[in-house]
C-alpha cells in the first residue's frame, strides 16, 4: 500500500507523522519497523498517528509506535509535532486541543512564539504504578523522593522511578557526556523489575534551573531528545531537592522547558516542533 507521511522533529527527536483521518493506516509491527528504518524506510524514532477521537469532549486520538514496531503510551515531543501538524493541515482551528492517548488525555497548545506547550498531566510516583517491582528492595530517601537500588553491569545504581504516562528510571550523573548510556541503557530498559520495560534517563545538574539530559528510550535506543524523559528528570530533581521550577533541559537535539508546581499538579513541557518534509512511500 502507498501511504502519505510528514517527517517532523521536536528538538531532534524525529517522527513520521501519518494522517489516519484521510487515509487507512493498518500496519503490522514489521511494517512499522520498515517505516522507521533509516536506510530502507523514511527513518524515525517514533511514528505518530493522527486519528478521529473516540472519547467525547476530545479533539483527536494520538497513537505512538516506536522504531521497534511496538505501540507505546506517550511521547511528549511527539505531542508537540502532533499539534503543529493538525494546525498546519487545517484539521483544527483551535490553538489548544484535547488529545486522547493510551495513557489518558493530554492538552497541548500552540504559544504565540510558535513553541508548543503540552500539559502532560501529573506524574505517577508510586513505584508499583510506574510499574516497577520493588519487592525485597529497600529505598533510600532523598528530599521527598524514594531512590531504588539496582545492580547494572556490576555497578550499584540508585534511581527515581516515575511515570509520565510511560515508565522512566532517572539517575543523576556527574558528566552526562561521559555517561554509559550505550552500555547501561539497554540493560536498564530490559531489567526484569520493569515489567513494561523502561526509559533510562541520565541527568547532570548544571544549576538549580538547568540540567543536561540523555535518555535511552524504550524501543528506540538513545534519541536526541525525549520529552517525557525531560519531564521525569525534572520531577525527580525537584523531589530530590536539587532543582527549582521552571527548569531548562539541554538535550543533544535542543532545549526544552519543564515546569512543575509539585504534588498532583500537571507537568508542563514547552519546546519546538518542526516540519522537515512530506512524501509518499509504498509499504
Amino acid at each position: 500500500m502507498k501511504i502519505k507521511f510528514t517527517k517532523m522533529h521536536g528538538a531532534g527527536n524525529d517522527f513520521v507523522v501519518l494522517d489516519a483521518i484521510h487515509q487507512s493506516i493498518h500496519l503490522t509491527p514489521t511494517q512499522w519497523q520498515q517505516l522507521a528504518d533509516r536506510r530502507f524506510g523514511v527513518g524515525a524514532d517514533q511514528m505518530l498517528v493522527i486519528d478521529k477521537a473516540q472519547a467525547p469532549g476530545v479533539d483527536f486520538r494520538y497513537r505512538i509506535f516506536n522504531a521497534d514496531g511496538g505501540e507505546v503510551e506517550q511521547c511528549g515531543n511527539g505531542a508537540r509535532a502532533f499539534v503543529k501538524f493538525v494546525i498546519d493541515k487545517g484539521l483544527t482551528d483551535k490553538r489548544a486541543i484535547k488529545v486522547e492517548t493510551m495513557s489518558g488525555v493530554i492538552e497541548p497548545r500552540m504559544e504565540a512564539d510558535g513553541r508548543i506547550t503540552v500539559d502532560m498531566g501529573a506524574p505517577v510516583l508510586d513505584a508499583a504504578r510506574v510499574p516497577f517491582d520493588s519487592t525485597g528492595l529497600t529505598s533510600r530517601i532523598e528530599g521527598a523522593d524514594s531512590l531504588w537500588p539496582l545492580q547494572i553491569n556490576d555497578q550499584p545504581l540508585w534511581f527515581s522511578a516515575i511515570s509520565m504516562g510511560n515508565p522512566h528510571a532517572v539517575q543523576v550523573v556527574d558528566q552526562v557526556d561521559d555517561a554509559p548510556v550505550a552500555s547501561d541503557g539497554p540493560v536498564i530498559e530490559h531489567h526484569p523489575r520493569f515489567p513494561k520495560r523502561v526509559n533510562a534517563g541520565f541527568m547532570q545538574i548544571l544549576s538549580r534551573q538547568r540540567i543536561k539530559l540523555r535518555v535511552y528510550e524504550r524501543g528506540a535506543g538513545e534519541t536526541l531528545a525525549c520529552g517525557t524523559g525531560a519531564c521525569a528528570a525534572v520531577v525527580a530533581g525537584i523531589r530530590r531537592g536539587l532543582l527549582d521550577s521552571p527548569v531548562a533541559v539541554e538535550t543533544r537535539g535542543g532545549e526544552l522547558s519543564i515546569a512543575w508546581a509539585g504534588g498532583a499538579e500537571p507537568v508542563l513541557l514547552t519546546g519546538p516542533a518542526v516540519t522537515v518534509f512530506e512524501g509518499e512511500i509504498e509499504i
